[in-house]
């Protein structure tokens, strides 16, 4: 049930976008982590009937925990009062997450994300310097992103794509928030 309102808004919200971009960005508002900040903005934790071994190992905080019971209270509040209650109620719980996802370009991977904010603000397109270093079978990577002559922090892979990635998903968080910043 939240899979599918989350769904059925992020395709409102983005029509335009296909499958290959909707899926991941729906996977970055309904995930274990994410549904779990939820429930415990909602205070969830709290009201749960637990057994002893999890009241002694703070179930009552524990992420997959915390997910399922959300997932089981929106199932609930769909039996009771039907899909449009249910998704007026689920939106009002998740509109944070959807727009905190969409803003950090979860659905994108960090090059691509990169690579439209840049459009976006008119700077070059990003260029990386990458360094490898340790013996053959056990190689570290590192990349810079570098976009119109400005370097941002290094980001760390075993791999040149894991770095350039770690590197770009780091430059974008920087540029989207000096982008909130100035509006």
């Amino acid at each position: 049930m939240l899979g599918l309102i989350v769904t059925d808004e992020l395709y409102k919200k983005f029509p335009d976008l296909d499958e290959s971009r909707l899926s991941p960005l729906r996977s970055g508002v309904v995930n274990m982590r994410a549904l779990a900040q939820i429930a415990r903005d909602l205070k969830l934790g709290e009201h749960l009937r637990i057994g002893k071994g999890e009241e002694a190992t703070n179930g009552r905080d524990k992420n997959s925990i915390l997910a399922d019971s959300l997932e089981a209270l929106v199932g609930a509040i769909y039996l009771e009062h039907g899909y449009l209650k249910s998704a007026e109620i689920v939106l009002n719980w998740i509109q944070p997450a959807i727009t905190s996802a969409t803003s950090q370009g979860v659905g994108l991977d960090g090059k691509t994300a990169l690579q439209e904010i840049a459009a976006s603000l008119n700077l070059s397109a990003p260029e990386y310097e990458i360094t490898e270093s340790g013996p053959d079978h056990d190689k570290s990577f590192t990349a810079i992103a570098i976009l119109s002559s400005e370097k941002f922090p290094i980001g760390h892979g075993k791999s040149k794509r894991e770095a350039e990635q770690a590197a770009a998903k780091l430059a974008h968080e920087i540029l989207s928030n000096r982008n909130s910043k100035s509006n």
